[in-house]
């Protein structure tokens, strides 16, 4: 039980992480669909050398990238929130 010292969490901060998780999905949904549809192998020019990779694992690959840096930079704006 909160006393008057202690704050309590807001209402809206369940609808705001629903609202993201939903988000989330729908562009991680997207994402899948976009890999799908686009099966084709695709040459990939390294600095020294060219592979033949398939584009779904291409655009897997860029799609975790981005999941990673986002991660990273909302823990880093959170870090710097708590200071």
């Amino acid at each position: 039980m909160p006393t008057s010292g202690e704050a309590k969490p807001a209402a809206t901060s369940k609808r705001k992480l629903s609202s993201r998780t939903t988000l989330a999905a729908i562009l991680g949904g997207l994402i899948a669909l976009f890999a799908v549809f686009n099966s084709q192998t695709v040459e990939i020019n390294w600095i020294v050398t060219a592979t033949h990779t398939p584009l779904i694992v291409v655009i897997a690959v860029c799609g975790l990238l981005g999941f990673a840096v986002g991660w990273m930079l909302a823990r880093r704006a959170a870090g710097r929130k708590a200071r």
